[in-house]
């Protein structure tokens, strides 16, 4: 086995960011974890995923600039998955966020390419939430943003080829605001991410009773 010297990681780290690719792959630490990788996509510092169990809340720390345009940059918590599947997760922003823009994501995703199609429900740290979505990889972004503002409770929904966004309201009822229809083949990266709009910063997002369900209500078959 060969020895890298001290620091060469590092170094090839910071080449892989520079160039955009993915930088970092470990699952998410804590046990009884449903997402089996944790990944930092895009250009962007170093993010974690901490899993505690005991309250059964993820906290995701992502940086990078955004997830917009014909790349993303961003911290991604996730599983592969084939076919129709549901994910649902409360999403709490800290008192310290900053940048309007934050984004806390339940995403659908081809792969962990930055140019990736995908299809997600963002909730923005000044309360928007729109339905994000790239049909082709390296095509341009685009977004729905949904009539109520500042819901903490959301799902994204796939049925076959559609995409479809929920906001929950204060008494637990999930209304679906769009939908989208996106191509995607084989087993898919379903997960949670974090991107903190900001190339220098990180922000942290607390994700509770997150859930993946088939259409028949049972946990979503992983695909390794």
């Amino acid at each position: 086995m060969m020895i890298l010297p001290q620091g060469f990681k590092e170094i090839v780290a910071f080449a892989l960011a520079a160039s955009g690719m993915v930088v970092a792959q470990q699952r998410p630490s804590g046990s009884r974890s449903i997402f089996e990788g944790s990944s930092d996509v895009g250009k962007t510092r170093a993010g974690s995923t901490v899993y505690e169990p005991a309250g059964g809340v993820y906290r995701v720390t992502g940086g990078g600039a955004d997830m917009w345009g014909a790349a993303d940059d961003f911290h991604f918590s996730w599983v592969r998955l084939s076919g129709d599947a549901t994910l649902t997760a409360d999403i709490q922003y800290p008192w310290s966020s900053k940048a309007p823009l934050e984004k806390a994501v339940l995403i659908f995703r081809q792969s962990l390419d930055p140019g990736s199609a995908y299809a997600d429900n963002a909730i923005h740290a000044d309360g928007h939430i729109t339905l994000q979505y790239r049909d082709t990889a390296g095509g341009k972004t685009a977004d729905v943003t949904a009539a109520e503002h500042g819901a903490t409770r959301l799902r994204i929904e796939r049925s076959g080829d559609r995409f479809t966004a929920y906001t929950g309201s204060a008494d637990g009822k999930l209304t679906a605001f769009s939908n989208t229809t996106i191509a995607m083949e084989g087993p898919v990266y379903v997960g949670i991410g974090v991107c903190a709009h900001d190339t220098e910063g990180l922000t942290t997002v607390s994700f509770s009773n997150v859930s993946i369900e088939s259409p028949s209500g049972s946990p979503a078959a992983k695909k390794k």
